[in-house]
């Protein structure tokens, strides 16, 4: 089941891996019956065989999208490492001309 914003339910995402791994029907007829690219369900496959033994809420957290604050706090990050990029280069420029100077 699609959420809002176009991602799948983790519950969803459960039960599309345990459809797979029962076996009683191609990967490929699955994918058309659930609506969900083929590969699409090998990677939740392999992603739930690798998180094995953890709570299932724990196995596909969210639907894979950042909340607002979430992609705010990455967009920050980024300006931050910028801006001390920035700053580094600044002062290489000025000791650099300063020594030139003499």
């Amino acid at each position: 089941m699609k959420t809002k914003r176009g991602g799948y339910t983790a519950e969803f995402k459960l039960e599309a891996v345990r459809l797979v791994l029962a076996g009683k029907k191609p990967v490929t007829q699955i994918s058309r019956e659930l609506g969900v690219p083929r590969q699409q369900l090998y990677n939740w496959v392999k992603l739930a065989e690798k998180r094995k033994g953890q709570a299932p809420k724990d196995v596909f957290p969210g639907n894979g999208r950042r909340s607002a604050a979430e992609a705010e706090i990455a967009r920050l990050q980024k300006e931050l490492e910028q801006a001390k990029e920035d700053n580094e280069i600044l002062k290489k420029a000025t000791a650099f001309f300063a020594k030139n100077a003499r």
